[in-house]
């Protein structure tokens, strides 16, 4: 597609593995930051491909459920580990699933648990 728009959105928010290495991971916590590639074919109303505003405030709300929260008790997360990589894919879904970004796909969802560490989800394309 050729219009990629980036929004990031941050969440603080502990968590731990329920199954790693052998037991459960100690609990931590993390400042999470959040990135969306959103894609569309081509451009929308005032010429956007993707609404700044309207992406921006739907991932921020999509973060807020976590924000200052232990990641393991959300339900979408029961008996799941609340890895980066399932963070990442949960955002994605959350996203495709809102119904606020119209024609805009989501291409991937990238999830920073701090200035090193990161994990990417892209979305599959759908035919």
């Amino acid at each position: 597609m050729p219009y990629r728009v980036t929004v990031t959105a941050r969440f603080e928010a502990a968590h731990n593995l329920i199954d790693y290495a052998g037991g459960p991971e100690p609990l931590h916590g993390h400042s999470y930051r959040v990135e969306a590639v959103l894609e569309n074919e081509k451009l929308q109303q005032y010429d956007l491909a993707v609404d700044f505003l309207t992406a921006k405030n739907t991932l921020e709300t999509i973060a807020n459920e976590l924000d200052y929260r232990y990641i393991n008790d959300h339900p979408d997360f029961a008996g799941r580990n609340t890895s980066a990589e399932n963070i990442a894919r949960w955002f994605a879904e959350r996203l495709d699933s809102s119904g606020a970004l119209g024609w805009t796909r989501v291409a991937e969802v990238t999830v920073r648990e701090g200035p090193e560490n990161r994990a990417t989800y892209v979305s599959p394309r759908k035919s």
